[in-house]
């Protein structure tokens, strides 16, 4: 071959910084020599010079080329398909694998077009570890972006992600798609503000990750985001699309137990479903079912364990012995770990109550049992302290308060007053309904 040897070995230095191997190929002939030998063809049967590199790189490729990219390769290797490629650019590049050694091997080829168009440099450039390097940040991008989708909190999806699928909905919208069958249920958990200002932050943070378990476990097959510090959104397609009044008769249910118990989240929830022709878009969906929420949540808040009191005094059915020795065992149990002060629990079924001996002595009641105690008991309460008595014990019964400390003035046996602090607490049966209602109280 009739070859410039000194300036093939100014551009294969050249060139030496960038690839790992260079083939210098007469065009016309298709005589070629190899200035660059790349590692990672070491020890493979690939020869250094010939009279036919088109061919003979074809047969090469057979034995270590990637079947999937075996096609890619006869076409970067057919003179035709170079000469047309290089018309227009004095250069191009592909990239394709290998296959050595049972591992894969990512390279990058190179054609350049010399200068005085009759002689072609083909280099070969090892990008394994640039490959890698790639997946790695693509990874990592994956990553960070649904990590900008999910709520750290909860691990649910949160409102950049609902942004967006809120977006593919209106597209489906917009098209008219007449078999849209869409739900959105819009929640809400009550209380957020006074677990966080009463119980602390991080009391108000499990709150909301039990709710989000709750959600997600009754909604287990449509998408649950969170919006907001308190509120939930829950999109239904498909079964929960089917079943939505089952469901969220469930998640309003199990709400209304837990207020009850206080056992659990309490969540107020409104649902709507997409109507072809009168929504425009996905927000008519989400503003009915907003509205719908509210009206729950105003329902959530009457429940009032007062009325349970009101409809035992109607009755004012004597208790019977069993529960009256229920009564006295969990009474004995309540005192066991009270420690010091007196102690009271009431059977709210019955409003029949048993106080602390000490407690009947020291402020002269007539009996350690009673029948509508906390008449009696009210009795004893400084007159300027009555109303905010009174207020305290409606808010624990009607479930509005968190049981904390309650201080006022209380009328002793000889009449002196001393400084109360009371705990109050309730006890709810299996169905969620309160069964008891008691207490310790400390004196100063």
């Amino acid at each position: 071959m009739d070859i410039n040897r000194e300036s093939v070995d100014q551009i294969a230095q050249t060139l030496a910084k960038h690839f790992d191997s260079l083939y210098y190929i007469d065009i016309e002939t298709g005589q070629y020599s190899e200035y660059l030998s790349a590692q990672v063809f070491n020890g493979l049967d690939i020869p250094r010079q010939g009279n036919d590199f088109f061919n003979d790189s074809i047969k090469n490729a057979v034995k270590y080329v990637h079947p999937d990219d075996m096609e890619l390769l006869r076409s970067l290797h057919d003179k035709t398909a170079i000469l047309e490629h290089l018309s227009d650019n004095d250069s191009y590049s592909a990239v394709y694998r290998l296959l050595l050694n049972g591992k894969i091997v990512h390279m990058r080829h190179h054609e350049i077009m010399c200068e005085d168009k009759k002689h072609i440099i083909c280099c070969l450039e090892n990008i394994e570890n640039e490959f890698r390097q790639k997946q790695e940040q693509e990874k990592d991008l994956r990553s960070a972006e649904r990590m900008a989708r999910l709520d750290a909190l909860t691990g649910i999806e949160n409102k950049n992600a609902f942004s967006e699928y809120t977006r593919t909905i209106e597209n489906r919208i917009n098209s008219r798609n007449d078999d849209l069958r869409l739900g959105v249920v819009v929640c809400d958990m009550n209380d957020l503000k006074l677990m966080n200002d009463t119980r602390g932050h991080s009391f108000g943070d499990e709150a909301i990750q039990r709710t989000s378990r709750m959600i997600c476990g009754i909604f287990e097959h449509s998408p649950v985001f969170r919006i907001g510090g308190d509120e939930f959104v829950v999109v239904l397609e498909g079964r929960d699309y089917d079943e939505r009044d089952k469901l969220l008769n469930e998640l309003l249910e199990e709400s209304v137990v837990n207020k009850r118990s206080r056992s659990g989240p309490v969540v107020a929830g409104g649902m709507a479903v997409y109507e072809q022709g009168s929504d425009k878009c996905f927000d008519d969906v989400f503003k009915r079912a907003d509205r719908q929420m509210y009206i729950n949540k105003s329902e959530l808040k009457s429940i009032n364990m007062k009325d349970f009191f009101i409809e035992m005094e109607k009755k004012d059915t004597p208790i019977p012995a069993e529960r009256k020795r229920l009564l006295d065992g969990l009474f004995g149990a309540l005192c066991t770990i009270a420690g010091e002060g007196y102690v009271y629990l009431n059977d709210m079924r019955y409003d029949f109550s048993r106080w602390s001996l000490t407690l009947v002595n020291d402020f002269g009641i007539r009996s350690e049992y009673m029948y509508h105690a906390d008449r009696i008991w009210q009795d004893h309460i400084h007159p300027d302290d009555i109303k905010a008595y009174r207020g305290a014990v409606d808010a624990v019964l009607s479930g509005t308060a968190e049981l904390r400390a309650l201080h006022y003035r209380a009328r002793m046996a000889d009449g002196t007053y001393a400084v109360c602090s009371t705990r109050g607490f309730v006890l709810s049966d299996s169905k969620g309904d309160p069964e008891y209602f008691g207490g310790i109280i400390i004196t100063e």
